[in-house]
């Protein structure tokens, strides 16, 4: 007998003594009737079914339900293969089994009074068989008129051929499901057995995962979309019925993560996808687990060694390649598995290497200001007194209009370990450590040019208020370039201790820790430089708006030095200018500890639980703002009539990058820049230093009204106060659940009721400082220089405390039709590191652009009240159709409030006047309701090995964005778009394709934008439409080798973002297709 998983079912034959002794006529009817539920924990010996394995006891844990289900279930508790008549148990309920049993007992007790027997074959195989002597049970629930009749058509067909197989001793023939078929059928099961509301997404097999990244399996979840980093492409979060980030919670096993990067949610691109197990969506809480969640819990499972006994190794090997790129990197992976010392030990270990490189175009206006033009700069010039008097006219313009390339390198190392012991049946220890390290590096190269709103001339509005064409006067042009550089490490280790302590009691104790550190003792920073030409070789620039921002690019009219485009990219007067150098150092530590105690008897379990989460996050931002470094040579140089800035040498290395055919799909790529200037910042840094120290000698160009004696040769960065960040946060949660099943007529009625109460004491800890003296920079009049006051250390606390109570009922009005209600409230903790106590003001303010931005830790989570109706309908083998409404009634919505306001009384030298600060601030407000509708249907055609998974999701809120509002005020509901997933696939002898097609409607995204200097408060961010299509394909060549292929991005569809209005462009990104072919072995 082969060992298969419990979940294989009939497809193909794994025992082909079998097929020959069955005629072909009944071997297809054997395969179409028969599902064999098969589970094989251990390698064992053939004749399992002798006298001391079958009076052998274990501990099961298996509620009233379909014998079907009970009887797999059964199987794997029980660590043997049992085979049964699928059609003959499927209308059946079996009774409720809890405690020690032997095999014999237990199945007794799971079959009294169904009319089925256990016998064993001639080979030792436990067979699940009609009980003649028995009566017709009683317990067998209502169906409609078409089920009965179909199962009593194939149940006819099917039994005399059954009996006269086995009255022949006939082996009963083995046949699996491989593939996609067996993945996504174990998804529906799991699926219709949860309690709540939950989908999943399994494994095919070990060490074959359905997608590369875990956030592109996720957007297949009906309600689930994903978010696509910006340089790198890749999906790094999801969007969960229309609550992104941090309303959704990830979890490793059941215990938090740490992400060190201030939020809750992770980033889903540092994770290795390879050897994951499976994931669960949990829509409802599970009051044992989490209720920190409006969206969804994401609980990823990790393999332990037990789950698949025995010795396993897998190895895959890859390479990927992006179109634009051109460049193809690997991906290495090893998974070794084994029990041993007569299995009750195992150890799994698996290590996978990965890297990725992507050329990503960018195109991009870092923001749209809100503000009041005035009636003489919608003509050609303006008076003095003119330009004293304040705008009268709403309107929006243009802050900066630029484009860049990216080319990004991701280097990703997951390691893993597990270490399980089983002594004896009572007890099992789990030891684990999950490990990752994450380099990605980035180099870019552009052109930008800031636009001053005083400056606006000739400006043309359309109907909204928009400025679509317009004259900036003597405007600078920037052509920059950057080098960034992260590492991120992520380190867990936890213990898990399971202990029966008898029949109905089960103890769990579970400890970990985590650590995940970025830039680890700041040995990573981002470079960047900012050279090119203004003053004397400024330019009346010009940009004009001739379309959606979906299709259409900004179209530059005017640019070069003193307009002449020829020489845009001239190395006789292109200058050095501001250079800003960052070094961010991250940290975040959760200690966590969980018990558990577990009572159950007949169809009654009760869990009683307490929970302690301490997390720590910690951050330091080091800079050139800190000590004004960064205008040490800034100025341009004598070609742009400057005394400050110096000439880039002619021998500098640089090349160039041409901007055709930018950013497919999109009209305005000609009235780009012809070519971006690409050079390292680096060498730019090495001949500044070069040029040596000006306290020593008088060197040309360099800014003596800048540092004062600080810089002595040195681009070196310095800490900023106001970055200092030391938050704690403490919760202790306490925990009951409750689950039964009952009837309501002859109806199976599952019940499951918690309540958790969660206690959260907060101290954050910062460095306050306030601005004293505000400077015109010498080197560029647009730019300020900051003086600020001493610094000094801040500390607050605040603690808050919530009830947490679920329900979820679950009504099977038939066999293959569930009616589903739940109900819940949850919340969802604001970022960690929006609670800082300190207001920390902008060290590189721009004249009229003075911001600052400040943290609150009086925070308060956001509540919400969460209620679920679904009908799900069972249709046949791997195929359903399922509805579900929801609706969440949400309070305490975080918003970021802004205010105009003067800090400390500071002067702002270019007006003689109080600096005016846009001092953004986020505060507890509002409430909303969303409301929304899930439709999902998953299709298998028979044995043709064809089907389809399809689900759409439409949402809706009482708060949607209201264009017209200009108070400062304002509030929405982000991240609320329809949207539909569709997967085609077709799975038959060993040959697999699927296609995937992705659309997601527009949607505001946030409040806020590259730069938050508009006077009607934070103006949003929305994401236009898109629509992604991917494939993958396999082929199985034996049991041990398979070879497969990914395409992502088919159609080379870009993302795109616009503000308040939609030609208000804010982003377009290029990510172009990736590839990957590879192989996988296993034995």
């Amino acid at each position: 007998m082969q060992s298969v998983q419990w979940w294989k079912k009939t497809a193909r034959s794994s025992n082909r003594g079998a097929h020959n002794k069955l005629s072909p006529g009944l071997y297809d009817q054997v395969i179409f009737r028969y599902l064999v539920a098969a589970v094989l924990v251990s390698l064992v010996p053939e004749s399992v079914a002798d006298a001391v394995r079958l009076s052998e006891k274990y501990h099961f844990e298996i509620p009233q339900q379909r014998a079907d289900k009970a009887l797999t279930t059964f199987a794997e508790q029980a660590n043997l293969t049992l085979i049964f008549p699928y059609d003959k148990v499927k209308g059946i309920y079996s009774k409720g089994l809890f405690g020690k049993y032997s095999v014999e007992e237990a199945i007794a007790i799971l079959l009294s009074d169904a009319g089925l027997k256990m016998v064993v074959d001639a080979n030792g195989q436990l067979i699940i068989v009609k009980d003649n002597n028995s009566q017709e049970p009683a317990d067998m629930p209502k169906k409609t008129k078409l089920s009965s009749a179909i199962i009593a058509i194939i149940s006819s067909v099917f039994s005399s051929h059954y009996v006269n197989a086995q009255d022949n001793n006939s082996t009963v023939e083995e046949v699996v499901i491989t593939g996609i078929r067996q993945s996504m059928q174990r998804n529906m099961d799991i699926k219709r057995e949860s309690s709540g509301v939950v989908d999943a997404i399994t494994a095919e097999d070990i060490g074959k995962f359905p997608d590369s990244n875990i956030a592109a399996s996720l957007q297949r979840v009906p309600g689930v979309s994903i978010q696509r980093n910006g340089a790198r492409g890749q999906p790094t979060g999801i969007t969960v019925r229309g609550f992104g980030g941090d309303f959704n919670e990830t979890l490793f096993d059941g215990r938090r993560i740490s992400t060190a990067s201030g939020g809750r949610s992770i980033d889903f691109s540092t994770v290795g996808a390879d050897f994951v197990g499976g994931l669960m969506v949990m829509k409802t809480p599970d009051v044992t687990m989490s209720s920190n969640s409006i969206g969804a819990t994401v609980n990823v499972m990790y393999p332990k060694p037990f789950d698949h006994p025995g010795q396993k190794i897998a190895l895959s090997i890859s390479g990927g390649m992006q179109d634009q790129s051109g460049t193809i990197k690997p991906t290495i992976g090893a998974l070794y598995s084994n029990t041993f010392a007569d299995e009750t030990m195992g150890l799994l270990v698996d290590v996978i290497k990965s890297e990725h490189e992507t050329e990503a175009n960018h195109v991009f206006v870092s923001g749209w200001q809100g503000g009041r033009v005035r009636p003489c700069q919608l003509t050609a010039s303006c008076t003095d007194q003119e330009l004293a008097v304040p705008g009268s006219i709403v309107s929006w313009s243009q802050i900066q209009f630029g484009a860049d390339q990216n080319q990004t390198t991701d280097e990703r190392i997951d390691g893993r370990i597990a270490f399980q012991w089983k002594p004896n049946d009572q007890l099992l220890v789990t030891i684990d450590d999950n490990y990752s390290r994450q380099n990605v590096d980035s180099f870019n190269y552009g052109f930008g040019a800031w636009f001053d709103f005083n400056a606006f001339r000739n400006a043309k509005q359309d109907a909204n208020g928009t400025i679509v064409d317009f004259i900036n006067l003597e405007d600078v042009m920037n052509l920059n370039a950057g080098i960034n550089r992260s590492l991120l490490v992520t380190n867990q280790v936890g213990v898990n201790v399971k202990y029966e302590a008898s029949d109905n009691l089960t103890y769990a104790l579970d400890l970990s820790h985590a650590k995940s550190e970025l830039n680890p003792n700041g040995q990573n920073s981002a470079d960047n430089m900012d050279t090119g030409y203004g003053g004397t070789l400024g330019c009346d620039m010009g940009v004009r708006i001739v379309g959606d921002s979906s299709n259409t690019l900004p179209q530059m009219s005017t640019y070069g030095p003193a307009c002449d485009k020829s020489r845009v990219n001239d190395p006789s007067v292109i200058g050095t200018h501001v250079l800003v150098r960052t070094r961010q150092e991250n940290s975040d530590t959760i200690d966590q500890a969980k018990f558990l105690m577990s009572w159950s008897e007949d169809s009654l379990k009760v869990d009683l639980g307490l929970a302690i989460v301490d997390d720590n996050f910690t951050l330091q931002n080091s800079n050139t703002f800190a000590n004004n470094f960064w205008q040490t040579w800034a100025g341009y140089g004598a070609p742009s009539g400057r005394s400050t800035g110096v000439i880039l040498p002619s021998n500098m290395p640089r090349s160039f990058a041409s901007t055709s055919n930018f950013i497919p799909g999109f009209s305005g790529n000609d009235a780009l820049m012809p070519e971006l200037l690409v050079y390292n910042p680096m060498d730019v840094y090495s001949y500044l230093e070069g040029l040596g120290n000006p306290q020593t000698q008088t060197i040309n160009g360099y800014n003596y009204g800048c540092c004062g004696t600080n810089y002595v040769g040195r681009l070196d960065l310095a800490l900023d106060p106001g970055s200092v960040q030391d938050i704690s946060e403490t919760t202790v949660s306490l925990f009951l659940k409750v689950g039964f099943v009952t009837e309501i007529g002859d109806l199976p009625f599952h019940v499951n009721a918690g309540i958790r109460r969660e206690q959260t004491d907060v101290t954050s800890k910062g460095v306050g400082r306030v601005p004293t003296k505000l400077s015109l920079s010498e080197a560029d009049p647009t730019l300020l220089t900051t003086t600020f006051s001493g610094s000094q250390p801040i500390s607050t606390s605040h603690d808050y405390s919530f009830l947490l109570p679920s329900i979820d009922l679950k009504l099977e009005l038939t066999d293959e039709l569930h009616l589903r209600f739940d109900a819940s409230r949850t919340l969802t903790r604001p970022a960690i590191n929006l609670l800082t106590p300190v207001l920390n003001v902008g060290s590189l303010p721009r004249v009229g652009a003075l911001t600052a931005n400040g943290g609150n830790p009086k925070l308060e989570p956001l509540l919400s009240d969460n209620l679920d109706v679904a009908l799900e309908w069972y249709y046949q083998d791997n195929s359903y159709v399922s509805g579900n409404v929801f609706v969440k009634d949400v309070t305490n919505f975080i918003v970021e409030g802004t205010q105009r306001q003067t800090i400390n009384n500071v002067i702002d030298p270019s007006t003689g006047l109080e600096a005016i600060y846009t001092v953004s601030q986020r505060v507890n407000g509002p409430k909303a309701r969303v409301n929304g509708l899930e439709l999902a249907w998953q299709h298998l055609f028979g044995e043709t090995g064809f089907g389809f998974n399809a689900n759409t999701t439409i949402v809706d809120t009482n708060k949607p964005y209201d264009r017209n509002d200009l108070s400062q005020s304002g509030f929405a509901v982000t991240g609320l778009a329809d949207s539909m997933n569709f997967v085609g696939f077709y799975d038959k002898n060993g040959f697999e394709l699927r296609v995937a097609v992705n659309w997601r409607d527009e949607y505001l995204l946030q409040f806020g934008q590259g730069q938050n200097i508009s006077e009607y408060g934070a103006e949003p961010t929305f994401v236009n439409a898109s629509t992604q299509i991917d494939l993958s394909a396999s082929y199985q060549f034996n049991e041990q080798l398979n070879v497969f292929f990914e395409g992502a991005n088919l159609t080379n569809e870009t993302m795109s973002t616009h503000g308040r209005y939609d030609n208000q462009l804010l982003d377009v990104w290029a990510y172009g297709s990736r590839y990957t072919l590879g192989v996988r072995y296993k034995f």
